[in-house]
């Protein structure tokens, strides 16, 4: 029986999928091109589980790219252990049917200790002398080694960050292809970012992210081309569209000039003390997590949230179940913002006490997603040479910042989280079967449906 490759292509929408995506539209023209319905948040880790487990995120609990661990009063984003995600994931459901049926997950969220066959996933090293180096998690362990003698170190400071390129996802690709000719799974997941990036530097402007259409668009002829060879199928799908935004909107900041967010100052930056706050926003794109510790404040947080220019609807305990974000990870308010606008996690209101943070990349630290990370701050008058110095000081073994990222959100134009406006916004789902019925907007639970149908198709 042939195996099922799946690629997600983020950021891919209908309107995305023309002259710059031949190999691609081919594809969809062979096949049957559907839209996916709307996860809310629209972000990489909800709509992922969704999609892996058939639950909408009040069931699988990935009710963001991160949230309030409560149990801790600790903000925390891109976590990775599967165990975070609840529900029957595809793979298990897969192999209740076919107990030979075997899956390799590369680079899909939540990815390690996870119940399928075979994983690759980013997983850095931190030495203890605060150095930052590329590489894998796998499994089985003996496959992180042998892919990156083949392929070399996964180039994980051009997967995120200014300096990101299609070389990330080209590596994913050709692991991929290694991963399949080796072990020969059933099933394939693999996960291409690259057009993310450009889409969120430029927004859905054809004009600027013209080459990375082109570039992905190569990547995925290449997939193509190997399981065609193979007599394998392959489902090509994205995860949400990004719009074009304009507006960076502050709420940490609104709360804490109404007093109920607390800091903690410690070598004269500012820390934000979740733990110790009324309330706080955990911001993801265009969806915020506000968590209210103290309940006595709830209807005055609401209304600082709600007075914010740019926030668009404010759901609390009795709607929440509309965005199917019912679930104790939820923040006790849930804020949209409106088409144009997307939330910071930004909470300090003088730059002399951002955090030593602020202008770096660092995923983990942040209390929120931070999209100017893509950019090298523009006040920089020589950031190569700053660059330079500050590796240069970190292989000398000194401890040192690399501080070349702006602390502010202007430049940011593109994002997402909410429903896509339109069709042509939405993600897409294109099946490799032409005869085979599938509505015009598949919903997000039926995808792992219509995936295991797919898989066991004689």
């Amino acid at each position: 029986m042939p195996g099922l490759m799946v690629l997600n292509v983020v950021g891919l929408t209908p309107s995305l999928i023309g002259p710059n995506t031949p190999r691609i539209a081919e594809f969809a023209r062979r096949g049957r091109l559907s839209t996916i319905g709307p996860v809310v948040p629209a972000v990489t880790c909800s709509v992922q589980s969704t999609y892996l487990t058939g639950l909408w995120p009040s069931g699988h609990g990935a009710v963001g790219n991160g949230w309030y661990f409560r149990d801790d009063c600790e903000v925390r984003f891109w976590r990775q252990s599967n165990k975070l995600v609840a529900g029957e994931k595809i793979w298990e459901a897969a192999r209740r049917r076919d107990p030979s049926v075997t899956t390799a997950n590369l680079f899909w969220w939540y990815n390690m200790y996870s119940t399928a066959d075979l994983s690759v996933t980013p997983r850095p090293m931190y030495p203890s002398d605060g150095r930052k180096l590329p590489d894998v998690y796998a499994q089985p362990a003996n496959l992180r080694e042998r892919l990156q003698a083949e392929l070399g170190t996964f180039p994980l400071f051009q997967f995120w960050g200014p300096a990101t390129t299609i070389a990330s996802t080209q590596w994913i690709a050709d692991a991929a292809q290694r991963v399949a000719e080796w072990h020969s799974p059933r099933l394939s997941l693999v996960y291409l970012p690259h057009l993310d990036y450009g889409l969120q530097r430029h927004g859905p402007d054809l004009a600027r992210v013209a080459s990375d259409l082109r570039e992905v668009d190569a990547v995925v002829g290449q997939l193509l081309d190997f399981c065609d060879r193979r007599g394998d199928r392959v489902a090509i799908l994205s995860e949400y569209g990004i719009g074009a935004v304009r507006r960076p909107v502050h709420l940490n900041r609104a709360l804490r000039e109404a007093g109920l967010l607390q800091v903690r100052v410690e070598l004269g930056r500012e820390l934000l003390d979740a733990g110790a706050s009324d309330a706080f926003a955990v911001a993801d794109h265009q969806v915020a997590h506000i968590y209210v510790n103290n309940p006595l404040k709830l209807a005055a947080v609401r209304q600082v949230i709600e007075n914010v220019a740019g926030v668009a609807k404010v759901y609390d305990d009795a709607t929440k179940h509309e965005l199917h974000l019912d679930h104790p990870r939820s923040g006790e308010l849930v804020a949209l913002a409106e088409p144009d606008a997307w939330f910071t996690y930004y909470y300090w209101l003088d730059d002399r006490g951002e955090p030593d943070f602020a202008r770096t990349v660092d995923i983990h630290r942040k209390p929120g997603y931070d999209p100017a990370e893509l950019f090298i701050d523009p006040a920089l008058s020589m950031p190569k040479l700053k660059i330079a110095k500050t590796l240069l000081k970190r292989k000398l073994g000194f401890r040192a910042l690399l501080e070349v990222i702006p602390d502010h959100a202007e430049m940011v134009r593109g994002s997402h989280g909410l429903p896509a406006a339109t069709a042509d916004e939405s993600p897409v789902f294109i099946s490799p079967f032409r005869e085979r019925p599938l509505p015009d907007v598949l919903s997000p639970i039926d995808v792992k449906p219509t995936l295991l149908e797919y898989l066991f198709a004689s």
